[in-house]
Formats: structure tokens, sequence, C-alpha cells
């Protein structure tokens, strides 16, 4: 059998221990596990972009892949901790909605964990990942069924979803997500970069134009463009620099294609 793959996404950095301390956890309880890093680096308590980097990773992970994101603001508190099996799939994390974009598609089956379920004497008011995540993931990668961590959630948190909005000659979403590099990742489908009456449209944001393109490579060297990134998404780039910096662009941000009129 193949050894189980248990992927982790946190806000921890790499500075501390924290993230050690979780993988040291999952080793202890389950020595045959596999894990990957999908990221530490997000930005603290930021719970809408852990939600958005974490379903841009989950698609391509292999099936029963189980995914840990703690990212926890309301540690300590009363919010639930989920496990929840969609698409062939495991992940756990903090009831905030944070796994929300995963579970939109399917049917997702999910628990609220129960410390005593898990055989847990102590646990953490401050270290959740540690003392209940990594131990619920630990069990389901050593063959524990979901439905024995705790008791049926059929409702879960959901994070708002920006509409796109469209008139005659425009459709405007929003920045989703800034990547390392300095691009700005919409909310806006690609499909809203086709040609139309054989032209191609423009992308506005703040207040610049950019020209379509299909690579970053085609831009010219510090112009502002725009084109389909690897998620399916509109993207703006610059071209040997940051887009980010150069519009001074923050998430949320709103973002239009333009169609030519006739």
């Amino acid at each position: 059998m193949t050894a189980p793959l248990i992927a982790l996404l946190s806000d921890f950095g790499t500075r501390d221990w924290y993230v050690a301390a979780v993988k040291g956890v999952l080793l202890t309880r389950c020595p045959a596990a596999r894990l990957i890093d999908i990221t530490h680096e997000v930005p603290p308590q930021d719970i809408v972009a852990g939600a958005f980097i974490l379903a841009a990773a989950a698609p391509w992970l292999p099936p029963r892949t189980i995914t840990v994101a703690v990212v926890d603001p309301g540690v300590g508190t009363s919010r639930a901790i989920l496990a929840c099996r969609v698409g062939g799939r495991y992940f756990i994390g903090p009831d905030n909605g944070v796994l929300s974009l995963c579970l939109r598609e399917g049917s997702p089956a999910c628990v609220a964990i129960s410390p005593r379920r898990l055989g847990l004497r102590t646990v953490s008011r401050t270290f959740h990942g540690r003392d209940i995540m990594a131990p619920a993931a630990a069990l389901l990668a050593a063959g524990r069924r979901l439905e024995s961590l705790g008791t049926p959630v059929a409702r879960t948190a959901r994070l708002p979803v920006p509409p796109v909005t469209r008139s005659a000659h425009a459709v405007t979403g929003r920045i989703a997500h800034i990547d390392a590099y300095g691009n700005l990742i919409t909310t806006l489908s690609g499909v809203w970069l086709a040609r139309r009456s054989g032209r191609l449209p423009r992308l506005r944001c703040r207040g610049r134009i950019a020209r379509v393109v299909s690579s970053y490579a085609e831009g010219r060297a510090r112009e502002v463009v725009a084109m389909i990134g690897s998620l399916g998404l509109i993207e703006v780039a610059v071209r040997d620099g940051s887009a980010a910096r150069a519009l001074r662009a923050t998430r949320h941000d709103p973002v239009s294609v333009l169609w030519p009129s006739r």
C-alpha cells in the first residue's frame, strides 16, 4: 500500500518551532506518513488568503491526501475543528471558513472533532494545530474512519464570495490574491479574455490599462499585462517586476475587463 500523504498549510512561518512540533506529532503517531508543505507563509490570521491558497493547491494533491490547514485566530474559543471528506480527499481545520472553498464542490461529509474520541487527555488552549488537528490527521492516515473522530456537522462556516458584475461593455471582479512575485490573481475567469468581433479586450486595474498577452515573457520590460494564469483565472503582471508595487494594488481592489464597443 502507498504510504499515506499529509499536506500542511499554516500561518506559522518558519522562524519558530510550530511547524516542527506539528510534524513531530504526525510522525510519532503515524511513522509511515509522508509529509508535504503547501505553505507556512499565509499572512498571520488571514483566513481568506489561507482559503485561497488551499483551494489552489488541493486539486493537484493525490487522492486520499489528508490536508491540515491551521489558520486559526479563534483558537481556544468555542469554534469547532472540522474533519471533512470531499472528492476523495480529506481536510482538517477550524470551522472559520478556511476550508470553505474546498468544500463547495461535491457533497462533503464533515464532523466536528471530539478530543475525547481521539483519546486526548491534555489539550493546550493556544495550539490546536499540534494538540487536536495533527492527532486527528494521524489517525485518518493510520486508517481510522472519518465518522469516528466526532459528531456530524451539516453546515460549516463559509467565506463571502465577492460578486462579479457585468455591464454592456465590461465585467468587473476583484483581486483575490497577490503572489510572491507581485502578480495579481483575480476572481475573473479567463473566459472573459476571449476575442469579440475579432478584437481582444483590455483590462483596467488601479486606473491603468493592461494589454492582454499569453505569457509573462510576451510583455515588454516593466509593462503591465493581463493573461490567463495557471488557475484559469485572469492575472495582472509586470514583466520583470511586481504588479502589486507598480500599481500599488491590494487584495479586493476592483479589476475590469473592457470590451471594445462596435
